[in-house]
């Protein structure tokens, strides 16, 4: 091919694979089995990925519960196959792979313990974008010298980049905090699949002009913008894109890799995969879908939400949603659900809707319009309102606080500092309560992180209680 669809010199995008971790939790529940990774693991391994995304997440969460297998032995079993190319993970910042604030010294253990067991490169977000959360981790993934991505969560309040909060200065402003913090390598996370091609290739421009380290985009197709995205992105110079293999793509997980390989065959941005090697590897995927069917949504004829191009709520959320109406027999009240959610958000200081404030903005506007404002205010409501989470990218409604923190358990007067500051150590109170049930620190990680179904795992992988039984279609 002679002429090219850009002139200028060879700057091949690379490209992460995410079909191990994003691709089955965003469509599958997170239930792939570590067993049906291993017959391609050494063939994606030879791919040139520039990574692959295996762990973090909820996977930790789903492996210890519904898998009966040990997160930990995962890494290292994947890192004997793939040897060569780096294994990335999903960190929650102060929240880890769990779904509150732990205190550091838990921190510390969980970034120590998974280097060991073989990970090579942490991609770091908090909800709050508030990067106080990330300080305890950085040190320990910098001190076992490796990789740390430092993430921006992506998020609007208007139909396209711009308005009062999310616009571009405070997205190059993050941006220039994240590199001084010693980041490696900076994420745009898009977790709702919003960003749209214009605003990307606007973004992305602002950002090499602002910083020197490499930017990786990451978003998921739910709207169904999210390859036309990267292909801006992509011509405004974007260093690295998250794609899975194509049965494990599309819907709400991330684009498929192998249209990307082919539209850029032959252009200055060329990343070099084997098309053909993609393809067989997907043929793999597809023999082993089957069993794991019956967590794939099939309620809806459209694969694409493109409800979500106008009330911005993540797919994850919105099945939340769905299920706490169902419960409550009030599915039918659903839209009055959607126009609450931005109002609720905005009270709450316009958190990013991203794990886990998705989750605390959602179930508060659930019983906002079921119950009354207010009326009744969930635990994580509070926490968040007193501080406990993070800063607020913009101010909590100052007569909202009043009514959430009115005969709160900490005060009324809400904390400024490090949200991980009002948490005591934790680590020495875990190792008594398990004691001798938790072998090693790896043991005591799965304990400390969740308590109740982590020692229910521990005693089923000691022998003194049954597995889990994996459900399959």
């Amino acid at each position: 091919m002679t002429d090219h669809i850009w002139d200028g010199p060879q700057h091949p995008v690379k490209i992460q694979d995410n079909t191990f971790r994003d691709g089955h939790q965003s469509l599958l529940a997170t239930r792939m089995k570590t067993e049906d990774m291993l017959p391609i693991a050494e063939r994606m391994d030879e791919m040139g990925f520039w990574a692959m995304e295996v762990w973090g997440g909820a996977t930790f969460d789903t492996m210890h519960r519904f898998l009966g297998e040990d997160p930990f032995e995962r890494l290292r079993t994947l890192k004997k196959y793939i040897k060569k190319t780096p294994l990335t993970m999903l960190l929650r910042g102060q929240n880890l792979v769990g779904y509150r604030n732990y205190a550091d010294d838990v921190c510390r253990l969980f970034v120590d313990k998974s280097c060991e067991a073989g990970m090579d490169i942490f991609r770091v977000f908090d909800a709050l974008n508030d990067f106080r959360n990330f300080e305890t981790c950085v040190e320990r993934i910098k001190a076992n010298g490796k990789h740390f991505q430092a993430a921006i969560c992506y998020s609007l309040t208007e139909r396209s980049l711009g308005g009062p909060v999310f616009n571009m200065d405070y997205y190059v402003t993050k941006a220039k905090e994240l590199e001084g913090m010693g980041a490696d390598t900076l994420c745009i996370k898009d977790m709702a699949g919003i960003i749209a091609p214009y605003d990307i290739a606007w973004l992305i421009g602002e950002l090499k002009k602002a910083i020197k380290i490499p930017i990786h985009l990451h978003t998921h197709y739910t709207s169904g913008m999210a390859s036309m995205t990267y292909l801006k992105a992509i011509e405004a110079g974007v260093d690295i894109i998250d794609t899975c293999l194509a049965p494990f793509a599309l819907r709400t997980s991330q684009p498929a890799v192998e249209p990307i390989v082919a539209t850029l065959m032959g252009t200055p941005r060329d990343p070099g995969l084997n098309l053909n090697t993609l393809l067989e590897l997907g043929e793999y995927l597809e023999t082993i879908a089957p069993k794991y069917g019956n967590f794939l949504a099939t309620n809806r004829m459209s694969v694409i939400d493109t409800a979500v191009l106008v009330h911005q709520v993540p797919g994850g959320m919105i099945s939340n949603l769905v299920s706490q109406l169902k419960e409550a027999k009030a599915l039918h009240r659903l839209n009055e659900v959607y126009a609450e959610v931005p109002i609720t958000r905005r009270e709450l200081g316009t958190p990013p809707l991203v794990t886990p404030t998705s989750q605390i903005v959602g179930v508060q506007a659930v019983l906002n319009v079921l119950l009354g404002k207010y009326k009744m205010i969930t635990n994580q409501v509070k926490d968040l309102v007193y501080g406990l989470y993070g800063k607020t990218p913009t101010p909590i409604d100052p007569e909202i606080q009043k009514i959430v923190l009115k005969n709160y358990k900490r005060g009324q007067t809400p904390v400024s500092g490090r949200a991980a500051d009002y948490l005591e150590p934790e680590l020495e109170e875990a190792r008594i309560k398990i004691g001798p049930l938790a072998k090693d620190d790896f043991d005591l990680l799965v304990y400390a992180l969740y308590p109740t179904t982590g020692e229910q795992f521990l005693k089923s992988k000691y022998g003194l209680e049954d597995k889990p039984q994996q459900v399959v279609a």
